[in-house]
């Protein structure tokens, strides 16, 4: 079965591990955002990219939620004792990827290729893609000022309420080789439960994307990352709150107009369900909460057998 998944952040990882259990991981697509991609130290860094690797690889720290297991520090504190940019912390084992993304990147190859070369070399079987090779720039404007999206998050602790979430480049920016092939010859497209905004927004910020989406022939199915109104991780309920107007599944569910097909929902949210409903969209109602990895892989099922219900 082939699948193409929208995903970003530590939900989508999260349930990207347990959909390459229930299905084919050869067959499986991750297309993920890089709007929150940075320069930081010299280096170029895909953050979202990296989770989703480090996850399918076996690599990542589970309890942090982001960068490599068994990670040691002592280049950032180096860094940080010589009065250098700490406020973004790649571990010693990290700094090795970025290091070789960033030669790679230096020497004219796009971020799609360099992707493949370090999922081949890391013994993943699906497919990651970056949405885009071209920059693509998540900014969030707040009552205290417009920041990109990792001084925002990481430096400021995303303690800055949003009022617009924009993309910068995202009139001009083009999916990368690949990923409207996957769509295309997708039989299901997912989105992940991943911020609407901030993780999912940007890939959708690309136009050809959002239309291949518009004009799906499959089914497009997306898995909530609210459990009773609140986000396990992140600011994804606070966004919610203020840019859409509340946390409620059938809020979710307006995030995505035209776009999705049935929506996954967990147990603590089954009173929204006839709300989802009344917005042309299925309500699909199941334990969503990722805490190990038997429940990633029930959410992944219970994703995939919403299509056999709907």
């Amino acid at each position: 079965m082939k699948i193409a998944i929208l995903t970003g952040g530590v939900g989508g990882s999260r349930f990207l591990c347990g959909l390459v259990e229930a299905v084919d991981p050869a067959g499986v697509t991750a297309i993920v955002n890089v709007g929150d991609d940075l320069e930081i130290l010299g280096l170029s860094v895909s953050p979202d990219l990296d989770s989703v690797l480090y996850a399918l690889a076996g690599l990542g720290d589970e309890e942090r939620g982001w960068g490599r297991a068994e990670e040691t520090w002592n280049a950032i504190e180096t860094v940080e004792s010589l009065g250098g940019e700490a406020w973004f912390r790649l571990g010693d084992r990290d700094l090795g990827l970025q290091l070789v993304r960033t030669q790679a990147r230096r020497a004219g190859q796009p971020l799609s290729a360099v992707t493949a070369r370090l999922t081949a070399a890391l013994g993943v079987e699906a497919t990651i893609l970056p949405a885009s090779d071209e920059p693509l720039g998540t900014w969030l404007d707040t009552p205290n000022g417009s920041f990109p999206f990792q001084e925002w998050f990481v430096s400021r602790r995303h303690r800055d309420p949003v009022d617009r979430v924009r993309f910068e480049g995202a009139a001009s920016t083009r999916p990368a080789p690949g990923v409207l092939d996957a769509l295309h010859e997708a039989e299901l497209i997912l989105i992940a439960p991943s911020n609407p905004f901030v993780s999912i927004g940007p890939i959708l910020a690309v136009e050809r994307i959002r239309s291949a989406l518009e004009r799906r022939r499959v089914p497009c199915v997306a898995v909530s990352p609210l459990i009773a109104g609140r986000a396990v991780k992140g600011p994804a309920a606070e966004m919610l709150q203020r840019l859409q107007g509340g946390t409620t599944a059938a809020h979710l569910a307006q995030c995505y107009p035209g776009l999705i097909d049935v929506l996954v929902i967990d147990e603590a949210d089954a009173a929204d369900a006839d709300a989802v409903s009344t917005l042309g969209v299925r309500p699909i109602v199941a334990p969503t909460l990722m805490r190990d990895a038997p429940a990633r892989r029930r959410l992944a099922e219970a994703a995939l057998d919403a299509v056999a219900l709907a």
